[in-house]
Formats: C-alpha cells, sequence, structure tokens
C-alpha cells in the first residue's frame, strides 16, 4: 500500500515513471481501471478500508483526530481469525498521529494485527514517535529532518530537494526493509500475512538520490488546465480549493512531478525486494498479492497540490489483485473496468482465505470479477468528503455539497480530465437527475 499514489503513476497506466515490479503483479493478475477511494483524503479513507463502512456510517468525513474503536470489526481480524500470522510495517493512521504511537500498538493488536512497526505521515513524524524516529535520533539526522519540513512549510511547501536523511533511513526504504527482515526471519507454522504500507510518495518532495534525479521534469506530462465556468452553478469544496490554489509556475510543476516519479520508483524497489524474499522463502506460488493506494496527489493539475477533493488526480487510485499463478492464470494480466471501490479490497483477501465476512461491512469481493474481468461489481462507485458526496460511472462524474446541490458534472467519456464542470446547465439536468438517484440509492441502501 502506498499513500497518495495517483491512478496513473504506474507503468502500467500511464509512461511517465516506470515500475516494473508493480506492472510484474499487474501482468500476472487483475488490474481495476476504475478504482475509487472511499474517501480523497488519509483517515476516512483508511477507516473505510480497514471496516468496510462510508465515512456517512463512520462519521469520520476529513482528517479528523480519530481512534477507530478497538472492537471494532476490521479484516485484517477476519484475517489472524482463519489462522493467520498478521504483521504491519508502515502507516495505519487509524488512530491520531500524535504522541508516541508505540504506546498504542495494543490497538492494531485488538484491529487484528500481531507484529506491529508503525509509522506516522511525513509531517506527523515531527510530533511523534516510532520505531523509526527513534531510530533517526539514535543515528543523529532527526533534528535536520524536523529543520528541514519546518523550512518546507514555512516558506513553499511544494519545494523539491533530497531529504537530509540517509537513504538508508528514508521512511520508505524503512518500511521495505522492516517487512524484508520479518519476512526472512518468519518461522512458524502459521501461513502468514504481511501489510507494507509505504509513506509515500505522499509529498513533500523530498526523495533520496539516486532516486531523485531519475526523472528530467522536461520528460513530464503537462498538468491537465481546467476551462473556467461560463454559468452560474452551486458551489462547493472544490472551488474552495481553487480559490486557495498557490501561485505554481510551469517549471515548478515540472520539477515536483519528477520528485513524484522518484519517490514511486524507490517505492517500486522496494517492493521488488519484497517480492525477491517471498521468492526465497518459496512462497511466491501461493500468496495472494494485492496493491493499492488510499488516494491521489494533484501534483499541479487545475493548479492544485494535495487531495481533498473528487478531481481524478485525488480520488482515483490504482489497485492491482494478484492471486497464485495456479488459480489466476486464465486472467493474469488482464484489466477490469469493472467500478470497484478502495474498501473492496478488504472482502477479496478474506475471502483469499477463506475467512468469514465482516460484520457491517458494505464492501464487496472482487473474486468474481477476479475470475471473470469483463464482470460488473458496482453500478456507481462512491466517494465522501466533509459531507460532500460523489458517484461515479463509466460515462460520468457528479458531486453534491453538504445542502445536496449538484455542483460538479463531468462527462468523462467526452472530457476524460475533467476540465469543463457541466453542473447547473439545463440540457444536462436529466443526467443530473439520473446520478443523484443513484446517489440516494447507495446512500440510503448503506446506512
Amino acid at each position: 500500500m502506498t499513500d497518495q499514489h495517483r491512478w496513473d503513476a504506474l507503468g502500467c497506466t500511464g509512461d511517465w515513471v516506470d515500475t516494473p515490479n508493480i506492472d510484474r503483479l499487474a501482468a500476472e493478475g487483475v488490474r481495476f481501471a476504475n478504482a475509487y477511494s472511499n474517501s480523497p483524503v488519509c483517515v476516512p479513507a483508511r477507516v473505510s478500508l480497514a471496516t468496510g463502512q462510508y465515512p456517512h456510517n463512520t462519521d469520520v468525513w476529513h482528517n479528523q483526530r480519530h481512534t477507530l474503536p478497538p472492537e471494532s470489526p476490521t479484516w485484517m481480524r477476519a484475517i489472524r481469525d482463519a489462522g493467520y500470522a498478521t504483521s504491519v510495517f508502515g502507516k495505519t493512521h487509524l488512530h491520531p498521529h500524535l504522541g508516541d504511537l508505540r504506546e498504542r500498538e495494543h490497538l492494531l493488536h485488538a484491529y487484528g494485527l500481531d507484529v506491529v512497526d508503525e509509522i506516522s505521515g511525513p509531517r506527523a513524524a515531527t510530533r511523534s514517535r516510532t520505531h523509526m524516529t527513534q531510530l533517526w535520533r539514535d543515528e543523529g539526522v532527526y533534528g535536520a529532518y524536523k529543520k528541514d519540513i519546518k523550512d518546507r512549510y514555512d516558506n513553499k511547501p511544494w519545494v523539491v530537494r533530497p531529504s537530509p536523511l540517509p537513504f538508508e533511513l528514508y521512511s520508505d526504504v524503512y518500511v521495505g526493509q522492516r517487512a524484508v527482515k520479518w519476512l526472512n526471519a518468519y518461522g512458524e507454522d502459521r501461513p502468514w500475512f504481511c501489510w507494507v504500507s509505504f509513506g509515500g510518495p505522499h509529498e513533500p518532495w523530498d526523495t533520496p538520490e539516486p532516486f531523485a534525479s531519475r526523472y528530467d521534469p522536461a520528460d513530464m506530462p503537462p498538468p491537465v488546465e481546467q476551462v473556467p465556468d461560463d454559468h452560474e452553478r452551486p458551489r462547493g469544496l472544490l472551488d474552495e480549493k481553487l480559490e486557495q490554489r498557490p501561485e505554481l509556475s510551469r517549471d515548478e510543476i515540472a520539477a515536483l512531478r519528477a520528485d513524484y516519479a522518484g519517490n514511486v520508483a524507490l517505492i517500486d524497489d522496494q517492493i521488488g525486494q519484497v517480492l525477491k524474499v517471498v521468492k526465497k522463502r518459496h512462497d511466491l506460488d501461493n500468496t495472494v498479492i494485492a496493491f493499492v493506494s488510499d488516494h491521489g496527489e494533484m501534483n499541479g493539475d487545475h493548479g492544485l497540490l494535495y487531495k481533498q477533493n473528487f478531481l481524478n488526480g485525488a480520488v482515483r487510485v490504482p489497485m492491482i489483485v494478484r492471486l497464485a499463478p495456479d488459480a489466476a492464470a486464465a486472467t493474469a494480466g488482464r484489466v477490469s473496468d469493472a467500478l470497484v471501490e478502495l474498501m473492496d479490497l478488504g472482502p477479496t483477501l478474506v475471502d483469499a482465505v477463506g475467512g468469514q465476512p465482516v460484520e457491517g461491512s458494505r464492501a464487496r469481493s472482487l473474486m468474481p470479477v477476479i475470475a471473470d474481468p469483463a464482470r460488473e461489481h458496482r453500478e456507481v462507485a462512491l466517494s465522501e468528503l466533509r459531507r460532500e458526496a460523489m458517484v461515479a460511472n463509466r460515462d460520468w462524474k457528479l458531486a453534491t455539497n453538504p445542502e445536496g446541490e449538484v455542483y460538479l458534472l463531468y462527462d468523462l467519456r467526452a472530457d476524460p480530465q475533467e476540465t469543463r464542470n457541466l453542473a447547473g446547465l439545463p440540457e444536462y439536468e436529466d443526467v443530473q437527475r439520473d446520478l443523484t438517484a443513484h446517489l440516494q440509492t447507495v446512500v440510503e441502501a448503506t446506512r
């Protein structure tokens, strides 16, 4: 799992970053081309992933200080209950990134994870304690890290420069190598489950060498430009974000995209090292492997950075599920256009181990689609943020503000880059009415 990873930032989905190891998983499994986050921001997306419940169920609508109750049913616990030794290395964000995260490992155990080495996000790492930050302190680099983060966000948050951390202590390397170490040493009779949850390519744009200079900014795709509205319509969160846009130059956008691509390549390299250990253990042919992210990153599209909107750059995520080769030979390398949601990964993994369904989950296993990639999965995909809601099918995307007014409407066939907002135009009233009815039906059916 990655954090803030755009759907198109893979070799198999775009042409601006090389990811041979993730591409290998896609070639051996099924890639889901229309995967949407249940919320385009960390905490609600991750709570939905863990529980199979929407923000309108959990009441987690933004990056609030939320602790998932320890008694909450989760797919991780269902996997452990099925007889697996479970572990997590990296970020979960199922409780606040404040204080000493090591003192709250009991929460992760309750969620279903036996072995825990948790990290916080990049900014939160300056004000929280983890095994990783303790290592930084012991190695004498923690002060430089905190100073670098403060300088970035006191000035230009989108500044591009390598991290002051040595390569081997960079957070994504730390996470990958902790997983490698555990897998190398694992010797129990029980089958194992390992959640490798990288903190990148989440900003800041601080990829270390040799990956920082791997990509030329001149080779990066240009940002999507938005067509200004020429009609009246209701307003929503995206309008607020657009009004607060930073003044980004073309060169700055190209530079941050190149750095972002370098971070993705670094993570891909770590994934390759994890897969190498799985192969060394002779487990590769009987291991289910999934790849996903919690949400995307705008990276300059529409003049925006970060996430917290329903545009493609923020709300669409990469998703790949690779079963054991003998179980998936017939569909290996296929691409499914089915509408799927981030939280659908949980019941898929539970299905794969023969576990019991998670109580209260609204998520749906992808196993039928993996068996037949031409199969439909959902009529629409639903995402929610700050009491706004978005539904998308293959042709259209619609979003409503907290008052229930339609303020976004995009024709995804004619305008895949979402440059022209059609909300409020009389000629699209029927489309708005139909999608709004779908939205209401999904929300009511999942309360």
